[in-house]
């Protein structure tokens, strides 16, 4: 039996699984990484040590004699670039999506390239600043034209993985199209700007996700994938085991609605609002609703866990109760001002704090917390939904384990199924699949992955 060996790179988590033929998972580690300072004092990953323990990882996995790997494929964050030079070598730290991006430039990008509402519409891309990957390549140009001089090629974090073991430069299309900021999604080429501005020699050429490129290591044929988005892997299993339309919740530090079947054009308040549209393995648009959760989520145990003066892990033993969710129907407006949420409607006042002392336990606060939480994740789903008639809803990721926010969102969901995967390996198996390509069966997650519906909280 042969096995295939897949890392899956969150922000949070970098993660490595093994799978058997049948694609069950057979082996996993995880490690979580210190993040470093960028020139300009902003944190960013480590890009060396993310390698080291990449190569490392593999090698003793690949000398366990139980395992026959033969397949490796990665599974990444997106709206990170890697700029190699001649000799493929880093020229620049992998800077952090979250850096601000100089207002000047923006505004003078737009200038050339804009108006910013037309240049969404035509990338299916709100503008983002660094969350547009493509801006980073615009920003090394005109503001470190030193190390931009240096590049030679720029490549999309799952591919720089890919390169690291297979020694190819490529680009694919999940990457491309995750809010990059360089793809015309009419034109189905890059945006008029990249060939302007003379970016798109720096970009390899591109190859359909499912490439896999054959390599030698230590003495043995392995085939190297392309790499993939996280978000498009964690769909691909749900689009080849269905037949029917239906949503994905990708949750973690991102949550990501997924929207394989929408035939609607995004509209101005739909960017504005953080929908955007990401492209298939195939090339075809996602419709895609974007919600900081998991970055949100994390901000707020840790200031529960000071202000109530409780250990940071207490989030975990919180039980769903319906006694407390009906205390708190005397709270009719929101409590929490967001830190990091920027959508319409839901930025933080100007000089206004949250009061915590509304709350007269930890468990008071954080089942507000996740009430207003899964407020939020609906109308993300709702937005990812468009007019697609759906029936059925996935959620799988790190919120999979939060049973109140999964019992609150369910309460809401009444007229469709919300359907939890028991393991969150979606972005992992579909990383998985992708080097394989190859058909499976219709009811293969049924038969292989513990999947549940999720049942409404009763108060």
């Amino acid at each position: 039996m042969t096995h295939t060996a897949i890392f899956d790179i969150g922000k949070t988590n970098k993660k490595f699984f093994i799978f058997d033929e049948q694609f069950r998972e057979v082996y996993r580690s995880y490690t979580r990484m210190e993040e470093m300072e960028d020139e300009d004092g902003f944190p960013c990953d480590n890009l060396a040590q993310l390698t080291d323990w990449m190569k490392a990882t593999f090698r003793q996995a690949f000398a366990r004699p139980e395992f026959d790997i033969r397949r490796l494929n990665f599974s990444t964050y997106g709206a990170s670039f890697v700029h190699l030079d001649q000799e493929g070598k880093p020229v620049s730290p992998l800077y952090n999506y979250l850096k601000p991006f100089p207002e000047s430039l923006s505004a003078d990008f737009f200038e050339r390239y804009g108006p910013a509402d037309e240049w969404a519409a035509q990338t299916a891309s709100p503008a983002m600043g660094m969350l547009n990957s493509g801006l980073q390549l615009y920003w090394l140009k005109h503001r470190r034209p030193e190390a931009y001089s240096r590049i030679h090629r720029s490549l999309h974090l799952p591919q720089y993985c890919t390169f690291i073991f297979s020694g190819e430069y490529a680009s694919e299309y999940t990457s491309i199209g995750c809010h990059t900021g360089i793809w015309n999604f009419q034109g189905k080429d890059y945006h008029h700007w990249v060939y302007e501005e003379d970016i798109g020699r720096l970009l390899p050429p591109i190859h359909p996700t499912t490439t896999a490129f054959e390599t030698t290591i230590e003495g043995k044929r392995v085939k190297v994938g392309v790499g993939i988005h996280d978000s498009s892997a964690a769909l691909l299993p749900y689009i080849i085991a269905n037949s029917e339309p239906f949503l994905l919740i990708s949750t973690g530090t991102w949550s990501i609605t997924l929207n394989p079947y929408s035939q609607d054009n995004l509209s101005v308040q739909d960017l504005r609002k953080d929908c955007l549209s990401y492209l298939r393995v195939d090339g075809l648009p996602v419709r895609a609703a974007r919600l900081f959760l998991g970055n949100e989520y994390k901000i707020w145990v840790k200031k529960l866990a000071v202000h109530f003066q409780r250990p940071y892990d207490s989030h975990r033993q919180v039980k769903p109760n319906p006694k407390i969710l009906e205390q708190l129907e005397r709270i009719q407006e929101p409590v929490f001002h967001w830190e990091s949420i920027n959508l319409p409607g839901h930025e933080k006042p100007s000089g206004k704090e949250t009061e915590l002392s509304t709350f007269t336990s930890y468990e008071e606060a954080y089942h507000q917390l996740i009430k207003e939480l899964a407020e939020l994740q609906i109308s993300t789903l709702h937005l990812a939904r468009g007019n697609t008639d759906i029936k059925k809803i996935y959620i799988d990721g790190g919120f999979v384990d939060n049973e109140l926010f999964l019992q609150l969102l369910a309460q809401r969901l009444n007229k469709q199924e919300l359907i939890k995967t028991e393991s969150p390996l979606g972005s992992a198996l579909g990383a998985a699949m992708a080097v394989h390509n190859r058909a499976i069966e219709p009811d293969f997650l049924l038969k292989n992955f513990a999947l549940q519906k999720q049942k409404a909280i009763h108060q």
